[in-house]
C-alpha cells in the first residue's frame, strides 16, 4: 500500500511539473519613473494643474470679497440691490463650479490630457511587456504596484529591468537603492 502511494504521490509531482506555469512580475512604477518621457509628461501635468489651481483660488477670492463687500454694505443697499449682489454671487460660485468640473471633473481636460500624454508611454510598456513575456515563454506576468499586491517577490522573477531595456531605457539607478528609498 505504501509502495502504490510513494509511486502515485511521484506521478502526481512529476505531472505538476510537467505542465507548470511560468510567472514573472514587473514593478510598473519603477519603470515609469525611469522613463524620461513619462516623467516629463508628469511635470507637465503639475504645471497645468498648477495653472488651474491658481485660477481657481482666484476666483474663489473673488467671491470671497463680494461676500465681504455685500456683508459691509448690506444696510445701506435695497432689498432689489441686496438680491442683485447675492445673485451675482450665485453666478460667480456656479461658473466657479463649472470650471473646477472643465478642469478637473470626470473627462475634463486633465482627464483628456492625462490620456494623451501617459497613455501613449502605458501601451509601450505594455508592448514591451508583452514581448518580454514571449521571448521568456511566460504564461503570467504580475505587475507589481498599482491594485496588485504582492506580499513577497523573488528578485530573480523580476522582469522591469528587461522591460525597460526593451524600451530602450538604460538602467543608471540601482533598484535596490530605489526600493530603500521607496520604504
Amino acid at each position: 500500500m505504501k509502495k502504490i502511494f510513494l509511486v502515485l504521490l511521484i506521478l502526481g509531482i512529476g505531472f505538476v511539473n510537467a505542465h507548470a506555469q511560468r510567472f514573472a512580475y514587473v514593478d510598473t512604477e519603477y519603470i515609469l519613473d525611469m522613463l524620461p518621457e513619462y516623467r516629463s509628461a508628469l511635470k507637465q501635468l503639475e504645471a497645468l494643474t498648477a495653472d488651474w489651481e491658481k485660477e481657481i483660488e482666484k476666483r474663489q477670492a473673488a467671491i470671497d470679497k463680494m461676500y465681504k463687500d455685500l456683508a459691509a454694505e448690506q444696510v445701506l443697499l435695497t432689498d432689489e440691490m441686496k438680491k442683485k449682489r447675492e445673485q451675482e454671487i450665485r453666478d460667480k460660485e456656479k461658473e466657479l463650479k463649472d470650471y473646477r468640473n472643465q478642469k478637473f471633473g470626470y473627462e475634463g481636460e486633465l482627464f483628456k490630457k492625462r490620456q494623451e500624454l501617459i497613455k501613449p508611454i502605458q501601451d509601450k510598456v505594455f508592448e514591451a511587456v508583452q514581448k518580454i513575456a514571449k521571448q521568456g515563454a511566460l504564461d503570467f506576468i504580475f505587475a507589481k504596484g498599482g491594485e496588485m499586491i504582492m506580499l513577497y517577490s523573488n528578485a530573480k522573477y523580476d522582469k522591469s529591468d528587461e522591460v525597460l531595456a526593451e524600451l530602450g531605457v538604460a538602467v543608471t539607478k540601482n533598484k535596490e537603492n530605489q526600493q530603500k528609498k521607496d520604504k
